[in-house]
């Protein structure tokens, strides 16, 4: 059985400990055998082993091999690029490793400090490490609860749970039995570790300590749920396994031709020589083949992107986020805060025979009793706001107050003209809050409190200015005007007064009582929610409620917000618990809300869309919903909530509105289009090169291309134009298509034709370009500088039609990406600087290389631009890849 099922001397004598505490030597024993009250953490991995781990990529490990050669061959300044280049890539990985691993630190911090218990039969102040089960704990307002436990007293105590359970507002506790199995939000006579007492006092016994504690759970969820890599970095790592084997097994096909040739035609007095250059023909083609600033480039790009997101009040904790929004297809959101307001306002006033909406009527024409509701909605109320609106105190009083102020009543105006002679102060445990004020020469006695308490203790009602007596009927219709008000989820209070000659107050006085009326309140939506819900609708992304309220609650606001159809199913997290994953897999695209869940109900939850191979975003403020932020694809925390679910998360919202996650998807779809035309940019460059080599290859020709020249080229000049990409605006449509497939390639559909179509024109003009210097020139060194020549220039203009697979440049609007235009001016001068007489030996360009050399090279490079624009002319494509 349950400690909340047990009374209070079952559970102290299960935890072998009385009311008057443990002894010294008790709590040594405790300690012994189950140690501290505090979190454990498992050890990270060492920041040399993550640099180790970096370089395990096989695109890396060839680049590795390249190096060590060139090395070997004194190639120092080709070797020394590429390391430099592989060692920046570790660095920025080791960067955002190491970023990911604070959830548990902030955890620890939440902790209590110290925590006041009884033990040796006196009260002592202890630090809360040293708390074991069994100490009876003593709490009083603003006290850090520093373990679980069950309550044994509480005098009008309310609890801040809302870090684990999601409540908005603080969770009345009393210290009854609970005859069934109830959630962790409805557990009113137990508290938890990490959350605040915020009113009223308690004493309990600590039940569970460290990680027994429903924090500590929470903390091993964390542990527990391994990072997930995104959709891109699956296919990049998958991609770059199978163009590593591929690369190497051309390089030693290529060498192996080659070796064929020299031992079958050469004499032993140039097989040396001649053996290296065929090696140095092989490692070409590698250099020629790795794009060896992809990673750099994607990051960059990603950057962009996280820029982009800053400006939509999303904040990018992790670069390849950026990407994953983009292939979203079910958004996991919490209620409190990202769908609503997070500020309870007062909907409906009600006074019997008199129903108004919000704000209806005038103050200056409003009835006795309506003057009377606001009355006592202010007086009878403990929160306050300050001169810049700050609000202090329960959220469902604060709302009160701004409903007299918005009215034309000022509530600082009320409480001055009518200030508060005696109370009696609200109690769990009855419910009700009565204050003792003169108003119009006359004492009264003003009470609030819940709707079913207070209509019991009124023995008359007001009506129209008139006191009459409390009838069955009058009754009946306040009863059923209080279910229509729960039936729409709002919180109803109730407001009832009677005059007093007296100025003491005892219980007895919140009897027969006149009834005045009620006021209905709700977190309402955000006003723009419902449109970004219809957005993303649209845009094929699923969005789900996943809630610690209510589930009357959540479901009113999901029918509000159009999240919640017709056939759709809501459940609680019992419910949930109940089913089968069979049963839950069956139902799960007709659930659109889930209430009073806990921190595994929300796991299984993104686990079971996951297993649907649907990218999962979730979202959450509280330390419940940490290990599900861990757990999604991308976590999505609030800018709002704990550090817990911050170090959790993989972006952060800092206006707390699921508004800017639409938006934020709106831009990860861009920026995975973009960094898809920048790897399709790159790879096309690299195919023609690889293209060209081989052509060299089969028809005898020198090598077209030095290893520095393709270094030049993938590191320098196409590094540019690439980034540039990453900067283009949006595709037409692309809110209007479905998520991609996760399982997708990298080279799909267009993307990969175009890569294709790209690199064999560029190949095939750097084999004419070639061939003319071989044949019609008759020289194999201006051969290499005209090979050299088209390829960087080919590459350079290509950066124009990589800018769209559907439009043309000057379709896209020539200069509508700016940078585009800016990285290919730089391109040529990078290029000017390798035709200067003092550079060109380095990149192997002789001097006799000159204007009608140069033109020819050039034409040819325009024409593979001029075939590229003008193929989505003649084929054009209706949609972006």
């Amino acid at each position: 059985m349950n400690f909340y099922q047990q009374s209070p001397e079952d559970v102290l004598s299960s935890l072998n400990t009385t009311d008057k505490g443990l002894t010294s030597e008790e709590v040594k024993k405790k300690q012994e055998e189950h140690g501290y009250n505090e979190l454990e953490q498992k050890d990270r991995q060492s920041l040399f082993s993550l640099f180790i781990d970096s370089f395990k990529d096989p695109m890396v490990i060839v680049l590795l091999i390249v190096a060590i050669i060139q090395i070997v061959l004194g190639e120092t300044i080709e070797s020394i690029i590429i390391l430099t280049v592989l060692i920046i890539n570790s660095i920025l990985s080791v960067v955002q490793t190491r970023k990911a691993e604070d959830s548990l630190a902030s955890l620890r911090d939440m902790a209590a400090p110290s925590a006041t218990v009884v033990r040796n039969n006196s009260t002592q102040s202890v630090p809360s490490k040293e708390i074991v089960v069994g100490d009876i704990v003593i709490l009083e307002a603003g006290n850090n609860i520093p373990a679980d436990g069950r309550l044994l007293e509480a005098e009008s105590l309310q609890v801040e749970e809302g870090a684990l359970t999601g409540e908005s507002v603080p969770s009345d506790k009393e210290a009854t039995i609970l005859q069934e199995e109830t959630a962790l939000a409805d557990r009113k006579n137990m508290v938890y570790s990490g959350t605040l007492v915020t009113y009223g006092r308690a004493r309990y016994v600590v039940t569970g300590i460290g990680k027994e504690t429903e924090m500590g759970k929470v903390a091993e969820l964390i542990q527990n749920v391994s990072a997930k890599q995104t959709p891109l970095q699956r296919k990049l790592e998958s991609f770059s396994k199978k163009l590593g084997f591929v690369i190497l097994g051309l390089s030693v096909l290529i060498f192996a031709i080659q070796a064929f040739r020299i031992f079958s035609g050469n004499g032993p007095q140039d097989l040396q020589i001649e053996l290296l250059n065929a090696f140095m023909f092989a490692i070409a083609v590698a250099v020629a083949a790795i794009p060896e600033a992809l990673q750099s480039i994607v990051t960059i790009v990603l950057s962009v992107g996280t820029n982009k997101m800053a400006k939509k009040h999303a904040i990018i904790r992790k670069l390849p986020a950026v990407e994953t929004l983009g292939s979203t297809g079910v958004i996991c959101t919490d209620k409190t805060g990202t769908l609503t307001q997070n500020k309870m306002t007062v909907v409906e006033a009600y006074l019997p025979k008199h129903e108004q909406e919000l704000y209806s009527s005038e103050p200056a024409a409003w009835s006795i009793g309506e003057n009377r509701l606001n009355q006592i909605a202010v007086l009878a109320n403990d929160s306050s706001l300050n001169e810049e609106g700050e609000a202090s105190g329960d959220p469902t009083e604060v709302a009160l107050i701004n409903y007299s102020n918005k009215i034309g009543l000022p509530f600082s105006d009320l409480r001055n003209k009518f200030p508060r002679i005696e109370e009696l102060p609200f109690d769990s445990s009855r419910k009700l809050m009565s204050t003792l004020h003169e108003i119009d020469g006359e004492k009264l006695l003003l009470t609030k409190g819940g709707p079913d308490v207070l209509f019991k203790r009124c023995s008359k009602i007001l009506i129209n200015g008139e006191v009459v007596e409390m009838t069955d009927e009058y009754s009946k219709i306040l009863y059923e005007k209080n279910e229509e008000y729960s039936n729409q989820a709002y919180r109803v209070l109730a407001f009832a007064y009677k005059p007093l000659s007296k100025e003491t107050l005892d219980l007895e006085d919140e009897n027969d009582l006149i009834f005045v009326g009620l006021l209905a309140m709700i977190d309402p939506p955000r006003e723009e929610v419902a449109q970004a819900i219809k957005e993303a609708a649209e845009a094929g992304i699923r969005t789900v409620m996943i809630t610690g309220d209510h589930k009357t609650t959540a479901r009113a606001i999901a029918l509000n917000l159009n999240l919640f159809k017709e056939d759709d199913i809501a459940l609680t997290g019992q419910e949930l618990d109940a089913l089968s994953e069979e049963e839950l897999m069956e139902k799960l695209e007709h659930i659109s809300v889930y209430a009073r869940v806990t921190p595994e109900n929300k796991i299984r939850i993104v686990q079971a869309w996951q297993n649907k191979d649907q990218i999962t975003a979730m979202t959450g403020d509280g330390v419940n919903d940490a290990p599900a932020l861990k757990q999604a694809d991308i976590g999505i925390a609030m800018g709002s909530g704990t550090d817990v679910s911050k170090d959790a998360s993989a972006m952060i919202l800092t206006d707390d509105n699921f508004v800017s996650i639409v938006s934020a998807v709106a831009v990860g779809r861009n920026v995975f289009s973009n960094i898809k035309k920048a790897i399709a940019y790159l790879f096309s460059g690299n195919l023609g090169a690889v293209v060209a080599i081989i052509a060299a290859l089969l028809m005898n020709w020198i090598n077209p291309f030095t290893a520095l020249q393709l270094l030049f080229i993938n590191l320098v000049n196409d590094s540019i134009p690439a980034i540039a990409l990453g900067m283009e605006k949006e595709e037409p449509h692309i809110m209007k298509q479905n998520p991609r497939d996760p399982n997708e390639g990298i080279f799909t559909g267009q993307t990969l034709q175009s890569v294709i179509l790209r690199g064999f024109t560029i190949g095939i003009a750097v084999i004419i370009s070639q061939a003319l210097g071989i044949y019609y020139f008759g020289s194999p060194e201006i051969s290499v500088a005209m090979a050299f020549t088209t390829l960087i220039l080919s590459r350079t203009l290509q950066v124009f039609p990589a800018r769209s697979n559907t439009q043309t440049s000057f379709q896209a609007g020539f200069f509508s990406n700016k940078y585009v235009v800016g990285a290919f001016a730089v391109c040529m001068t990078l290029y000017g600087i390798t035709m200067l007489p003092v550079v060109r030996p380095i990149f192997n360009i002789p001097n006799a290389f000159g204007l009608t050399e140069w033109s020819i090279a050039a034409g040819l490079a325009l024409a593979t631009t001029i075939i590229l624009e003008l193929k989505k002319l003649v084929f054009p494509s209706k949609l972006a890849d």
